[in-house]
């Protein structure tokens, strides 16, 4: 089921609930959702990231003490 199909049958189901107060927890639940972190990166900051973990699958790693000097 692709997404569209998704929230039609979410809007659905919403419209034949008469409870009140599940309809406010549905509702602030919506309201107060985080959009995924990743989408508020940059490119850069995405690329970046993908090949640390690819260096890391590769087993490329560096010491902590090295990384918190590469950082300061």
């Amino acid at each position: 089921m692709d997404i569209q199909t998704s929230k039609i049958e979410l809007v659905k189901l919403i419209l034949n609930i008469d409870n009140t107060e599940f309809i406010q927890k549905v509702s602030d639940f919506i309201k107060n959702e985080k959009s995924d972190f990743w989408n508020d990166l940059s490119y850069a900051e995405q690329v970046e990231i993908k090949k640390a973990i690819e260096d890391l699958d590769k087993g490329k790693r560096i010491e902590y003490s090295d990384f918190l000097k590469k950082i300061s």
